[in-house]
């Protein structure tokens, strides 16, 4: 029997089936408990941005853990590890001067954003602004606000209704953005969460201008424009720490994780422009709100070790190259008639579709015999967003393996 409770797992399967245990990593592979390898396609679960097995990352932590390993980000409490990774991530972030509040991960950013979005109408004293907005196929972690907040109907069903104030509208379409103001009125929309590349609802790249729109949009009918760059911060984007400032979107908040510390401890970061602070920054008003792991010592070490190989390594480069690379490689694969298409082409990130999405899961499965550990999101895309390491010569070997798996 598995005591083990897998996220997102029919869990009879796994208990038929076991489990496959990742045993260790190294670069760009995986092996598991017998010591097979596999190249990761997935990067973990689109975090391990520097790759597997970085001995520095794991030196920092302990040294850290040594002198204190947490206490607090409550009140006035803090630790000098975590000050000085908040004043290096505000010198990186899109929207000069930002301010970061930790958390324990990309949900917990997704609902930081969204209790700051209502309050900070609150405060300026427009209450009824309380509608937070999302977009079909979007993904926003799993806590309640994100749950809601998401376009993946799926992940909501059983649970009833979680958030009355939340809307979707359609993924590409910055006009249905625009027909949902007209029917609802913007004195009642606190935010716009929207993330650069759609994720974990399939990996759906942005069409032409539609960012700069909704963010438009977005300023003409004071809306908080949110974005989730939980997958795409931290360089997955490619050539720049984030979306945001690649495509100059002035976020008013931004939703960070994954790539923050390359998933060797969890930790994840709100960054708020300066002028959604300043309510709460000129003394006097309490934002009751915050984790107790938020802002971890142990994980700020991790952090500023990982943004440290990544600028030793000039790793926002090597990201740019593979988005290049695997955009040119994968291509032929659309041609195969198990594939309805390859979308890439921006960022390190790839969706290998198939026409059957009954495919994805069993595809896992043969992918693995092949020597290539991915995943299926969406509706049947078969993941790719590997470690900013991975080689030219591995992009190959992650291509025949697929090559091969689709017969």
């Amino acid at each position: 029997m598995n005591s083990l409770w897998h996220g997102f797992a029919d869990m009879g399967a796994v208990e038929r089936d076991g489990a496959f245990v990742v045993a260790r990593g190294e670069g760009a592979y995986i092996y598991d408990a017998d010591d097979n390898r596999y190249l990761d396609a997935t990067a973990g679960l689109w975090f391990t941005n520097v790759g597997h097995g970085r001995g520095e990352i794991a030196d920092a932590v302990a040294a850290q853990l040594r002198q204190i390993a947490h206490y607090s980000n409550f009140g006035d409490f803090t630790e000098p590890a975590t000050q000085q990774l908040a004043e290096r991530l505000s010198a990186m972030a899109p929207v000069p001067g930002s301010k970061i509040f930790f958390t324990s991960g990309g949900s917990d950013s997704v609902d930081t954003a969204a209790k700051l979005a209502r309050r900070y109408w609150h405060e300026l004293g427009k209450p009824d602004k309380t509608i937070v907005v999302g977009r079909q196929k979007a993904y926003h972690g799993m806590h309640v606000a994100g749950t809601a907040l998401a376009g993946i109907p799926v992940n909501r069903e059983g649970y009833g209704e979680f958030m009355a104030d939340a809307r979707t509208i359609e993924w590409d379409d910055p006009k249905s953005l625009l027909a949902l103001i007209e029917e609802i009125g913007a004195d009642r929309i606190a935010a716009f969460f929207c993330e650069p590349i759609i994720g974990a609802g399939g990996i759906y790249l942005p069409p032409d201008g539609y960012l700069a729109e909704v963010r438009r949009i977005c300023r003409e009918h004071e809306i908080l424009f949110v974005v989730d760059e939980v997958v795409t911060g931290f360089g997955r984007i490619g050539g720049s720490w984030f979306a945001s400032s690649r495509f100059d979107l002035e976020p008013d908040l931004m939703t960070t994780a994954k790539g923050l510390t390359s998933g060797y401890v969890p930790m994840g970061a709100v960054f708020i422009a300066p002028h959604i602070a300043e309510p709460f920054f000129a003394g006097g008003v309490w934002w009751r709100h915050g984790y107790t792991y938020g802002g971890h010592a142990g994980a700020a070490a991790a952090a500023l070790a990982n943004l440290d190989i990544v600028e030793r390594e000039n790793l926002l480069d090597e990201s740019a190259r593979l988005e290049a690379t695997l955009h040119a490689k994968l291509a032929p694969l659309a041609e195969h008639p198990r594939v309805a298409e390859v979308r890439s082409g921006l960022g390190a990130v790839a969706a290998v579709q198939l026409v059957d999405p009954a495919e994805g899961l069993p595809m896992v499965k043969t992918l693995r015999a092949h020597g290539v550990s991915s995943r299926a999101a969406g509706q049947g895309a078969m993941q790719i967003s590997p470690s900013f390491v991975m080689t030219d010569d591995q992009v190959d070997e992650l291509v025949e393996g697929f090559t091969r798996a689709l017969g």
